[in-house]
């Protein structure tokens, strides 16, 4: 079938040579692991720690963020080898293109934006409420703006045009802004850890897994599809505590396949893809595990705050300056997720666009600044939509399941690959396959299953606007399919 058909590795790789559409490799192993610290490390640490240990886990969310972190383990090293053996634009878009088709492809990229562009939103809000913080602690206050029960959050608006600005000035410039904020957060990160230490009290983690006990308010759409399937009882805490736990800080390492986006900007893909995507992974992994067992060893899981878990611990132990430093790291933090999130997506749009399956005139490259500057434009208006208007809850599962998805599809892959093109030069080999990308789908899946219905129902509801502009309009301007027509 011709949406099935497959675009060669080595045309892929012709692409990235072509004139308007090429773009700069300027990238070292360095710049991709910092990247990949700068969009892990944010979200998941300033805000979600809270919400997951009160809510899901108790003293056991260290262990919530293990069980996450080797589900992404397993599909990390499956992007590693894609990403060295094709290092072009697009990630899991461009490896579902050269192994399971056009169509799987397309319906990959779609998901891809939703997952990026939601991304960016969600932790510009985020930004949004930690800026505002600091800005009321310095004596700012400033006010809202709403009407007719609407609200706009005109702070993370701005934050996305202003990194929207950064964004198609250049790569390399942007690569070293990250590297500041990230330099920032680590430091931050770092002064929780050891400061906190001085303020742990050993009774709180007891029980460190808090008996289960059934949740309330999750009948209906708002249930987890697994309840629905299955007649699973959804609990918080004990052991399937852990697991709901670990479905919802998954959103917490969402950013090393982005990594995989820059691969045609990377100096020396093939070496420096596989080290920035798993050193990133690796590091950030372990700053998650140390900082929630000194949260939640700071104060008791019942006692947590939801919007500001680490701030607020400091306070409840009569240190508000440490709380005013964290706001600074929490800024910085979340500023380079928002960045890296950017710029995964107008990497992914870049590919689908060269490609034809959106209007080709968007992929040409600015002969000023080597950046898709129309795409991120477009981008950056739509991110700070979302951004001033969306409330935060209603954005972060539908992020993770488009994660998930992407993941599911990337583990498939390589295992195809392996099959149709055993012939290609890899650098970087998946170790165990096809068992390790087997382990990853079934990870995957199950963390799919408890994520809500009304997150799948919305999932789809994209999926069906994926697959409809992709009719109307990829299947005509697709420009495999114009190399294959007459054969079609």
């Amino acid at each position: 079938m011709t949406i099935f058909r497959t675009k060669s590795v080595e045309q892929s790789l012709a692409d990235a040579q072509g004139g308007e559409h090429r773009l700069r490799r300027t990238l070292s192993a360095l710049d991709l692991t910092v990247f990949g610290i700068g969009v892990i490390v944010g979200t998941g640490i300033f805000t979600l720690t809270g919400v997951v240990a009160r809510n899901y886990a108790g003293p056991s969310v260290a262990v919530a963020f293990v069980v996450a972190a080797v589900v992404c383990g397993l599909a990390a090293l499956c992007y590693a080898e894609f990403a060295s053996t094709l290092p072009v634009a697009g990630s899991a878009y461009t490896f579902a293109y050269a192994t399971i088709g056009e169509f799987p492809a397309w319906v990959i990229g779609w998901d891809l934006m939703l997952e990026l562009a939601l991304g960016a939103a969600v932790v510009a809000v985020g930004w949004s409420g930690y800026a505002a913080s600091a800005l009321s602690a310095a004596g700012v206050n400033l006010p809202g703006l709403s009407a007719g029960g609407w609200t706009f959050n005109y702070l993370a608006v701005l934050i996305v045009l202003l990194l929207t600005w950064l964004l198609v000035t250049g790569i390399k410039l942007s690569a070293r802004f990250n590297l500041v904020m990230v330099t920032i957060k680590l430091a931050v990160i770092l002064l929780v850890i050891v400061a906190g230490l001085f303020f742990v009290n050993g009774a709180n983690y007891r029980p460190f897994v808090p008996p289960a006990q059934p949740t309330a308010g999750t009948g209906g759409l708002a249930a987890p599809l697994i309840q629905v399937l299955f007649g699973i009882t959804p609990t918080a805490y004990g052991l399937t505590g852990i697991f709901a736990a670990a479905a919802v800080v998954f959103f917490a390492y969402i950013g090393f396949d982005v990594v995989a986006t820059a691969a045609e900007e990377t100096r020396r893909p093939q070496r420096d893809l596989p080290i920035g995507i798993i050193a990133s992974l690796s590091v950030c992994t372990v700053l998650y595990v140390l900082v929630s067992l000194v949260v939640v060893g700071m104060q008791h899981y019942t006692q947590l705050s939801e919007t500001a878990p680490l701030a607020d611990a400091f306070k409840a132990v009569g240190q508000p300056w440490l709380a005013g430093l964290i706001s600074i790291g929490g800024i910085s933090g979340l500023t380079t997720v928002i960045l890296i999130l950017m710029l995964g997506q107008s990497r992914v749009f870049f590919a689908m666009s060269r490609d034809g399956l959106l209007p080709r005139s968007l992929a040409v490259v600015s002969p000023r600044y080597a950046t898709p500057a129309r795409i991120t434009l477009i981008i950056g208006v739509v991110t700070a939509i979302l951004a001033g208007f969306i409330p935060l809850r209603a954005l972060a599962e539908m992020v993770n399941i488009g994660t998930l998805f992407a993941f599911v599809v990337v583990s498939i892959g390589v295992v195809i690959l392996r099959r149709t093109r055993p012939d290609l030069p890899r650098s970087f080999r998946t170790p165990l396959v096809p068992w390790l990308p087997v382990a990853s789908v079934l990870a995957c899946l199950y963390l799919m299953l408890n994520l809500a219905v009304e997150t799948w129902l919305r999932f789809a509801a994209w999926m069906l606007l994926g697959i409809t502009v992709y009719y109307l309009y990829g299947t005509r301007h697709s420009r495999v399919g114009t190399l294959t027509s007459p054969q079609a």
